[in-house]
């Protein structure tokens, strides 16, 4: 497994309500722009049974399925790309009543991870370092959540 990026940042939330916000993956487009819309299997809440479609505002489509799920610490999806397969880790860990720090990781295995992975990195790190500005100011102004 070779671990592609990691970012670590703080929101003005607790870790409840950082979870709950976040939990709600198909509300991402309103912070994560480059993606057009998510589709999560089964309807409901984010579950250790969830699976799902990200479809990217350049017409990609990336699916996931869970692989661990840990309320409220995190939880890691799993999903394809190309020859690899890409996983993506959310903690969750309390840093006060009202500030959660949130620590991304996206790691991949398979053939080409140190190549074609790189790659992939580049460009998720574009888009993600672009939308977490966003998610923090989302959950700090409690726009684009859904009451959470």
């Amino acid at each position: 497994m070779l671990v592609l990026l990691r970012r670590e940042f703080l929101v003005s939330v607790g870790l409840e309500q950082a979870w709950v916000h976040l939990a709600d993956v198909e509300r991402w487009p309103s912070w994560a722009r480059h993606i057009k819309r998510i589709e999560l299997r089964p309807a409901g809440p984010l579950g250790p049974a969830s699976s799902g479609v990200i479809r990217l505002r350049n017409g990609v489509k990336s699916t996931f399925r869970m692989v661990e799920f840990d309320p409220p610490k995190g939880w890691m999806w799993s999903g394809r790309f190309l020859w690899l397969t890409v996983d993506y880790n959310h903690r969750f860990e309390a840093a006060g009543p009202s500030s959660t720090r949130l620590i991304w990781t996206v790691a991949a295995r398979g053939f080409g991870a140190m190549t074609l992975g790189r790659l992939f990195a580049w460009i998720y790190a574009r888009n993600l370092d672009r939308a977490i500005p966003r998610l923090i100011e989302e959950m700090a102004t409690g726009h684009g959540s859904s009451g959470a």
